[in-house]
């Protein structure tokens, strides 16, 4: 078993008493691993009719199955995007927003993206979700994971709470707080953890968690609702921060509150708490200002949509030479953005090259596709060209009709255009 620091054990048998050892000799058990199926892109009985491993359903979630792969991430339909890798109990935490199609949502720290992903499924392309992340790099996985889920209405931010709580003032429906904290609820799956423990880390992760709460708070708009949810066990953290946020927010109400330990359910433990907030005025954001291609190039890429695609993609932007397809009721705030809808592809001259995110959110009955058996999928996520016949221009490499990314058919051969970041 695992090495626990003494002073959370000390502090673990005092919270739970004689459940204690229960809760110790849930150590003894390997991390569990589940999976979230994307719903954007397909639905649970297909995937049950595809999925490459064995799948037990996670109570919490329906979209969400225990796996007993090692290697989840691994697979075709993970680069295609038709799950996401995600520890089963912080499914739990997203369900209480009850989000639906057209409501303005916030997840407020969202990176790697698992809670604001699911979100976004729930939302079926409706309405805007901002997915914020303060650090730069892991705003950047975020932004990724959004890509191949193939998200169409986010918006991808890097700001502070304190940015978002400013500009985005009574603007939300919905926000989810999944704050830093301790992350006691990590120390199977990340062991590395363990020696950052200490009671003064509890104690700044909860000072820090107050200040985010707060502003959360300010986001979201008269009638709306907040969830709060850590992935730790301390009281100061879960338990005793939402008593305190209520007490500084009298305007609130606690809806409901759970608590998920590692001795009581299949998964490493999780925290979340259902707010309302109670009467307050709403806020308003300035809508984005909508630059438009000029006709050429408008024209240039409505051809490419009427000799590749089937389907017509609204609300074109063009930010230098590059195009963009930008959700309905996006908000315009100087904040450094990351992504904001989809990315349609460059122009080049007098043509139009598509860009991976164009591909990641189309359908298989949206686009020209070339369907890849699984040796072939893997030969093209590895980079390399493939037969195609007689197939001329551009198409979309898919597998079980999941696009995968761009090809350019030429005398026969696909040439590989995805991403070389996205190789494997």
């Amino acid at each position: 078993m695992i090495q626990l620091p003494e002073k959370f054990l000390e502090r673990m048998k005092s919270l739970l008493k004689e459940n204690f050892n229960d809760f110790l000799a849930s150590y003894e058990l390997a991390p569990c691993k589940a999976v979230r199926v994307n719903t954007l892109k397909t639905d649970i009985d297909n995937f049950r009719r595809i999925s490459p491993f064995a799948l037990e359903p996670v109570p919490w979630e329906p979209c969400g199955f225990y796996v007993g792969e090692e290697k989840a991430g691994k697979t075709v339909l993970h680069a295609a995007g038709a799950y996401y890798v995600q520890e089963p109990s912080a499914m739990c935490a997203a369900p209480l927003l009850s989000v639906k199609g057209g409501e303005r949502v916030l997840d407020l720290c969202s990176a790697p993206g698992g809670k604001g992903t699911q979100l976004a499924q729930k939302m079926g392309g409706e309405g805007i979700i901002v997915l914020n992340e303060i650090n730069s790099s892991r705003a950047k996985i975020l932004s990724s994971n959004v890509e191949r889920l193939g998200i169409k209405n986010a918006v991808v931010t890097c700001a502070t709470p304190d940015e978002i709580a400013s500009r985005f003032e009574g603007y939300f429906d919905k926000v989810l707080v999944d704050a830093p904290c301790s992350g006691e609820g990590m120390f199977k799956k990340e062991v590395n953890a363990i020696p950052e423990w200490s009671v003064e880390n509890v104690e700044r992760c909860a000072a820090r968690q107050a200040e985010i709460l707060d502003c959360a708070a300010q986001s979201l708009k008269g009638g709306g609702r907040l969830v709060y949810s850590t992935c730790t066990f301390s009281p100061e953290e879960d338990e005793l921060q939402t008593a305190d946020f209520l007490k500084r927010h009298p305007e609130f109400a606690l809806i409901e509150q759970k608590k998920l330990l590692p001795h009581e359910i299949r998964g490493e433990g999780h925290y979340a708490a259902l707010f309302e907030k109670q009467g307050g005025e709403s806020g308003e954001v300035r809508p984005f200002k909508m630059c438009p291609p000029d006709r050429k190039k408008t024209s240039l890429y409505r051809q490419f949509e009427e000799e590749y695609l089937k389907v017509r993609l609204g609300n074109l932007h063009l930010a230098a030479d590059t195009l963009y397809s930008i959700p309905e009721d996006c908000p315009e705030v100087k904040i450094s953005i990351l992504r904001a809808g989809v990315r349609l592809g460059e122009f080049r001259g007098d043509r139009f090259e598509p860009s991976h995110s164009l591909a990641m959110c189309l359908s298989a009955e949206e686009a020209a596709c070339i369907a890849l058996d699984e040796k072939t999928a893997l030969s093209y996520l590895s980079g390399n060209t493939f037969d195609c016949n007689d197939a001329k221009g551009w198409a979309v490499a898919a597998y079980l009709g999941f696009p995968l990314g761009w090809c350019k058919c030429v005398n026969g051969t696909a040439k590989n255009h995805l991403p070389k970041g996205l190789r494997i």
